[in-house]
């Protein structure tokens, strides 16, 4: 049994050619011509076509799948305006690709697509799925439905992990990858099968402040009330700003620092981080995902410090998995929300090497900054009976496999 990947990055600002180069130099790293396997991040700079195409002509038309991204993630840090690949090779593990369409449609809809198309690949097989990675559009539809609808269809416990595709922080349009074919306002994924070790590390590091406030009336992602007031009153109450001053811009800035936070009722200190975006003249706040009404919601607070404290805490968590069995990853995949970019601003790199020294240096890292991710609360992957896949916002999610 073996598993090998391999990562390469490529700034050529010729599509076709970043993305041949950065595949091919995942290739070498990997020590393959013919990977049975390929992941693939971009920024929304390259024609995503041709950028696919140069892949596809490295990989020799290998499986995929992929997205667009608001930053690429490498085990040597943050990059930008570039194109990322990891090949993986292995004999242990097999690989199913699907892909769900329209999600401004029907989020869920969308969601059971994918996973439909992949279950019926995995049973016409024989073979039995372990794991769930998905790559949804967050731009069109709601993130946590489409969630929903993966589970709908590979069962309420079972373990889904990923990044919502992204633009560069522009959040006009997305573009998803899957076999050569390139989508927008979709969902990519793939189920994977196999003898192998998965880990998975989740964290955000924001804490509560101030009193919670009960979601008396919200539609999907957009906050109406809290405790019977516009819901922009719990920023108003904090800050002592006026609605006007938060408009747009400046409230999707705050929430870098300042977002929501769901309380998840059956784990204690638990909260979804919820990303207010913007706000309308009733005093309405729209949100990343979606807030139900009789939730309780929290302002959080978030700093440097803690973001990385959240990262080694997600790592460590992580390589719990492989010590039990006396083993390492292989490889990481690495979600991280581009609200944590923005906070750490000049110093991302601090959090991917903090991570770095915790999974080990020479571990090939792939990753992107995400408009949202996606994996079981508190990264649990042991007890089948307490996996509980979620959507979240400004968290960090990483998911690993070793032998």
């Amino acid at each position: 049994m073996s598993i090998k990947a391999g990562v390469g990055l490529s700034k050529n600002k010729n599509s076709v050619q970043a993305g041949y180069e950065a595949a091919k130099f995942a290739l070498k790293q990997c020590g393959t011509d013919k990977p049975d396997f390929v992941i693939a991040f971009a920024s929304p700079i390259f024609d995503q076509n041709e950028l696919v195409k140069g892949i596809a002509e490295a990989t020799g038309n290998a499986p995929m799948v992929g997205c667009t991204s608001a930053g690429e993630i490498t085990s040597e840090g943050p990059s930008t305006k570039s194109a990322v690949v990891m090949a993986i090779k292995s004999d242990s593990m097999k690989f199913f690709t699907g892909l769900g369409k329209n999600v401004k449609g029907g989020a869920r809809e969308a969601g059971r697509s994918v996973a439909s198309e992949v279950k019926e690949k995995v049973e016409k097989a024989k073979e039995s799925l372990k794991a769930f990675v998905m790559f949804p559009d967050v731009l069109t539809g709601n993130g946590a439905d489409a969630v929903r609808g993966v589970l709908d269809i590979l069962g309420e416990h079972f373990p889904v992990v990923g990044g919502a595709s992204a633009d560069d922080f522009l959040f006009k349009e997305t573009f998803e990858f899957r076999d050569g074919e390139v989508a927008s306002g979709s969902i990519g994924g793939v189920g994977i099968s196999g003898n192998f070790t998965m880990g998975a590390g989740v964290r955000h590091g924001w804490i509560p402040i101030g009193i919670p406030k009960k979601v008396t009336k919200s539609e999907g992602a957009t906050l109406h009330e809290l405790d019977g007031k516009p819901a922009i009153s719990i920023y108003e109450e904090y800050f002592g700003e006026k609605a006007e001053e938060l408009r747009n811009e400046a409230l999707a800035r705050m929430a870098i620092t300042y977002p929501l936070g769901i309380k998840v009722p059956e784990y204690e200190d638990e909260y979804l981080i919820r990303d207010p975006i913007t706000v309308d003249e009733k005093g309405s706040i729209t949100c990343a995902a979606e807030i139900p009404e009789g939730s309780e919601v929290r302002l959080m607070i978030g700093s440097k410090e803690k973001a990385i404290e959240a990262a080694e805490y997600a790592a460590k968590n992580l390589m719990k998995y492989f010590e039990d069995n006396n083993t390492k990853p292989k490889f990481v995949l690495m979600f991280n929300c581009i609200a944590r970019e923005k906070l750490f601003a000049q110093k991302a790199n601090d959090e991917i090497q903090a991570i770095m020294k915790i999974v080990g240096k020479d571990v090939p890292l792939l990753g992107f900054y995400t408009y949202g991710e996606q994996a079981p609360l508190g990264g649990e992957l042991r007890n089948t009976s307490k996996i509980n896949s979620r959507f979240y916002n400004e968290t960090v999610v990483m998911f690993a496999i070793g032998e």
